[in-house]
């Protein structure tokens, strides 16, 4: 049975600019039930430390809140590769990983979503090993945090785009603390089809068989600036993509997909903002 329309959690990934706990004020604000952040500048290898007050204050702040700590989550930053074949690179990776998990736990963030990368035109095997050995070594750091494998979009070189191959990655990782995040810009680039009843029956069968479902701890809800198939990861607002209003009116009705959060990384411009693409998510679901 779906939970009750009051229990859906949905939420957006929300700024830290300030001091990161205000990103607990800023999720309030938009009526967030979840919530995702970057600990840190995404578009740098270097982080400033993170200091215990400042950590102490953000978990207050959630604790206080009324969202359960199992609906927040972190993300990766942008430029590590831990897939990449080239030594540097993924040593670089690591060490970042390595921290995020840190960060994670002082936080008080159970939750780390990582992208899987490119293995740059080595092999699957190899980038798939090495993101293996990179997530069994971060794990070693703490023991409250699970890494989210995120499905890819299918560019060149990349791991992850296929539920096959996500599953794969999923196994050789032997039921460590790892779960899997589900983008639908993602899956709709890749080549899945989400815009009907049908299309989503065999997607969730695929993801039970190669997956499980249970496993799946997130969702990215993600309209698609390009066309099913087009490997491009560009995101647009809910109903204003490809996937569209009556595609994601079907996503949103999937029994499967209302146990677990729903994350939004919808752009904000002239047409819409966050608290809109949370509202039009609402009215899709049929929360409102």
């Amino acid at each position: 049975m779906a939970p009750h329309p009051s229990h859906v959690r949905i939420g957006v990934h929300v700024s830290i600019s300030g001091s990161i706990d205000r990103a607990v004020d800023n999720a309030l604000s938009i009526g967030c039930s979840a919530f995702q952040i970057f600990t840190r500048n995404p578009r740098g290898w270097a982080a400033k430390p993170l200091q215990e007050q400042d950590a102490k204050r953000f978990r207050t702040k959630l604790d206080s809140s009324g969202i359960g700590r199992d609906a927040v989550f972190a993300h990766m930053p942008y430029l590590p590769n831990l897939a990449s074949p080239k030594q540097e690179i993924y040593s670089r990776s690591l060490a970042v990983l390595v921290e995020e998990i840190r960060r994670c736990s002082m936080l008080g963030i159970g939750m780390l979503v990582i992208h899987l990368g490119s293995h740059m035109g080595s092999s699957k095997e190899q980038g798939m090993q090495s993101i293996v050995n990179a997530c069994n070594e971060a794990l070693k750091e703490r023991d409250d945090v699970t890494i989210l494998l995120e499905n890819m979009a299918g560019q060149r070189n990349s791991i992850g785009a296929s539920i096959d191959e996500l599953g794969r990655l999923f196994r050789m990782l032997d039921g460590r603390r790892v779960g899997v995040c589900i983008d639908t810009c993602h899956l709709f680039a890749a080549g899945y089809e989400l815009r009907s009843r049908d299309s989503l029956d065999k997607l969730v069968y695929e993801l039970d068989r190669h997956i499980g479902l249970k496993n799946i701890r997130l969702l990215h809800l993600n309209d698609s600036k390009h066309a099913l198939g087009s490997s491009a990861d560009r995101h647009e607002h809910i109903g204003l993509g490809y996937i569209g209003e009556e595609g994601f009116r079907n996503i949103l009705a999937m029994e499967e997909f209302r146990s677990i959060p729903w994350i939004l990384e919808t752009p904000v411009d002239s047409r819409r903002d966050d608290a809109g693409n949370i509202r039009k998510v609402r009215e899709l679901a049929m929360l409102i």
